[in-house]
């Protein structure tokens, strides 16, 4: 086993290769790939090109420079980068407005700004952008889009915007072109039904990209029945636009520069992120290139967008559907993408008599296609059951009638609106039920809520018992001295007082010591850990206020007499009613999403987990994992029983043979941890004690306490120390003991000689919530710690022999 850095896969800047050897096999994949990119980007380079008024040619231009330069640069290896569908609205109204070569200028100028924004390293910024937001601008770009090719499909000519373009449709219905409208018909009936063609011949054709099959038929069928229609018309390169300086209002010209800095931006960190995510669900961690640099990747944008423009190209941005079929084609490292862009160069170069051929209505056919998806269905569920559907209709409205960038900052609006809202609006009642007044904060505790929550609680009469319950996950300032104050006064009084919720951080008294010499103000767990209030680390006379931020001012202790202690909390299922419920109202709404699509897909494990059945060994915390993540195994002191030894139990043979056969897991960890129940009693154990179910289990443990016995084994140390104890060397020795159990199992051994499994052991130690990697080197047991951020520490553990 070799240790590694939790962060080395995501390394950004490693060489950027795929991690299998087949150097033969990983060229044939990236050019067959290639290839399937290139006669997608091919016709869709051409309509965008169209689409915004620019010299056919300046598409072709983006789409070579796009994988030439953004796939040699970028930081995302499989991204493919050519002409922005989400900057189309944007390049129309600038070629209107300025002029080709002026826009030209704007797409040099836009990509400095991105290489500064790269040095700055603020690419992850650009995601703090609400998704309503983006998914609202590219909707609204899709609906300009497939208005404005519209016209074309029907053989006219679109307007200046979406509102004429909409106006203009009755006109242009009544002056319809048939072959025009026969074409797009045809491109559209082949774009939609190509995927869906039947049988062993539709498999075989279904290779050839649907967009290249649309656009192929419908110039075949155009040039044999000799229709006359618009064509491409690419002139010689000769008379090549480029660009020249800026001519305009220099507030327009600064105002036109920043929205392609920062819708192109956007729309390239996004599609960076969705096909890293796309790259995570399909393929297996030997399989996977590089996890994406995102500021790499906007510098990567920023060189391709100043060369696109000097070139006369169009603005530059990631695409996902051309990402899409760069992974789903087999791709395995970036040099898919440089020979998608080189096959764009070769046919720029070479195929123009071919590319002559197409008539407009088919591109048009294809991107008003593009525009109508780019509307999607998946992204409307999703803002809806996120309740941001006002902010994303508005974007798109805003973003139909005025522009981009006047769309994205009226959504932002929106949204900051939205969410003021919804931070100022707290509901707070109170009832009386068997001499108790409950009071009800539903909502967030701002300074907003403070003027209802002092009337409410003013209400409950001194000396009376009170349970308070706070249904939010934030508490200002100015809420948490109103509550603290009050709470104060009550206890002195002599009232009872209990406060419960689901929310943030507890906070209990003072931090200094009490007249039994304890200290209060403790913070017992993290905000985002559901279990905070089942554990209890209050001194009798102080009550706990969960819920509340982080305020300069810890809670004084009572010193009067303590009142009577407030009942426990519901245990059994009570307790585990609370927490479905608990569960149902503030969990489930975030992941039922991924839970659906694992669902779906089933169970994709990266790992089999095992470890003890310990209470206090949360896996996905101290792993920082998720649903699918772990496939986990808990046992009683993490026992993996040696195949055909006596009492076997084969619940966890069986799991490992699923795990390593079935689920194809990369690696198996064996966790022990500190302070472990099983390794005590195994270490107290007396001969000749009455069997049980415990010690019968615990047998599968007594080559570990052999092995720590051997004088052929020394002692392990933790990060410079020996272990504090019997029991601590015990843990440790376990788990070294453990994994060569494992290595007896046969489904185990193949796969270690095929190299295609890892296994780990692993030590938490609980009181310190310290976890310890071990890995095996030549003659010693070495165990290095990692700190908070995942880099390793200097400590090092030694078993030497």
């Amino acid at each position: 086993m070799t240790a590694t850095s939790p962060t080395a896969d995501h390394a950004p800047n490693k060489a950027d290769r795929a991690p299998n050897k087949g150097h033969r096999a990983d060229l044939h994949a990236d050019l067959s790939a290639s290839l399937t990119v290139f006669l997608i980007a091919l016709p869709l380079s051409l309509g965008i090109a169209l689409a915004t008024g620019a010299p056919l040619q300046a598409g072709l231009v983006a789409a070579a420079v796009g994988g030439i330069v953004a796939g040699r640069l970028g930081g995302t290896p499989l991204l493919v980068s050519g002409p922005a569908t989400g900057l189309t609205v944007v390049t129309a109204e600038l070629i209107q407005h300025y002029g080709w070569r002026t826009t030209c200028a704007i797409t040099v100028l836009a990509g400095c700004c991105q290489l500064g924004l790269a040095a700055l390293r603020t690419a992850r910024s650009a995601l703090m952008v609400s998704p309503a937001i983006v998914h609202g601008m590219l909707a609204g770009v899709g609906v300009t889009i497939a208005l404005a090719q519209l016209h074309i499909v029907l053989g006219g000519t679109p307007q200046s915007s979406a509102v004429a373009n909409v106006l203009g449709l009755p006109g242009q219905l009544a002056n319809l072109q048939p072959a025009a409208l026969g074409v797009s018909a045809l491109t559209l009936v082949v774009l939609l039904g190509w995927p869906r063609l039947p049988g062993r011949i539709g498999l075989a054709l279904r290779k050839v990209p649907a967009a290249l099959a649309a656009v192929a038929t419908a110039t075949a069928f155009a040039a044999l029945t000799g229709l006359s229609l618009p064509r491409v018309d690419l002139p010689s390169w000769r008379s090549h636009a480029l660009p020249e300086l800026p001519e305009g209002p220099v507030l327009g010209i600064m105002a036109a520069v920043l929205t392609v800095t920062l819708v192109g931006s956007v729309e390239s960190l996004l599609s960076a992120v969705a096909t890293d995510k796309l790259i995570a669900s399909q393929r297996r961690t030997g399989n996977r290139p590089p996890r994406a640099d995102l500021d790499r990747e906007l510098r990567g944008q920023g060189a391709a967008n100043v060369l696109s423009g000097l070139l006369g190209g169009l603005p530059i941005a990631g695409g996902a559907v051309r990402s899409v079929a760069n992974v789903k084609s087999g791709a395995v490292s970036r040099r898919s993408v440089m020979l998608h862009g080189l096959w764009i160069l070769i046919a720029a170069a070479l195929l123009v008599p071919v590319l002559d051929l197409i008539p407009l209505a088919a591109l048009a056919a294809l991107v008003m296609a593009l525009g109508v998806q780019m509307v999607n269905a998946t992204h409307l569920r999703t803002v809806t059951r996120h309740r941001e559907i006002a902010v994303y209709v508005t974007t798109i409205a805003a973003v139909v009638l005025g522009g981009v960038l006047e769309g994205v900052a009226i959504g932002i609006a929106v949204a900051v609106a939205i969410a003021l809202h919804r931070l100022a609006r707290t509901r707070i009642t109170m009832e009386v039920q068997d001499g108790v007044h409950r009071v009800w904060a539903r909502g967030q505790l701002t300074f907003l809520a403070v003027p209802r929550l002092s009337r409410v609680l003013n209400q409950i009469p001194p000396g009376g018992r009170a349970v308070v319950e706070l249904d939010g996950s934030f508490m200002d300032h100015a809420a948490y001295e109103t509550l603290q104050d009050w709470q104060h006064a009550h206890l002195v009084h002599g009232g009872s007082l209990e406060v419960t919720g689901r929310s943030t951080t507890r906070m209990s008294g003072p931090d200094r010591p009490d007249r039994a010499g304890h200290r209060g103000g403790h913070q017992c767990c993290r905000p985002w850990t559901p279990w905070m209030n089942h554990c209890d680390h209050r001194p009798a006379a102080e009550a706990v206020i969960p819920g509340a931020a982080a305020a300069p001012d810890a809670m004084e202790s009572v010193e009067a007499a303590a009142p009577p202690p407030a009942p426990r909390r519901r245990r059994g299922a009570g307790q585990l009613a609370s927490g479905i419920s608990a569960f149902q109202r503030d969990t489930a709404p975030h992941v039922r999403e991924e839970l659906a699509r694992l669902a779906r897909e089933g169970q994709r494990p990266s790992q089999l987990f095992l470890t003890c059945a310990d209470s206090r060994l949360v896996t996905s915390m101290i792993t920082a994992s998720g649903p699918g993540d772990l496939f986990t195994v808990r046992n009683v002191g993490n026992l993996v029983p040696l195949p055909g030894a006596e009492a076997t139990d084969d619940s966890v043979a069986a799991a490992i043979e699923y795990a390593v056969d079935v689920l194809k897991v990369d690696s198996i960890t064996v966790c022990g941890h500190s302070g472990c129940g099983a390794m005590q009693a195994l270490l107290n154990s007396t001969p000749g004690a009455p069997m049980t179910p415990l010690r019968r289990w615990l047998r599968h443990g007594l080559p570990s306490l052999e092995r720590m016995a051997s004088r052929h084994h020394s002692w392990a140390r933790i990060a410079g120390r020996l272990p504090a104890d019997a029991v601590e060397q015990l843990c440790l020795t376990n788990v070294v003991q453990q994994l060569e159990h494992l290595r007896a199992h046969e489904s185990v051994a193949r796969r270690l000689a095929e190299g295609t499994l890892e296994l780990h052991g692993m030590y938490f130690h609980v009181g310190e919530a310290q976890a310890y990697l071990l890995s095996e080197g030549e003659d010693f047991f070495d165990c290095r710690v990692f700190d908070s951020v995942g880099h390793q520490a200097p400590e090092h553990v030694g078993q030497h022999a």
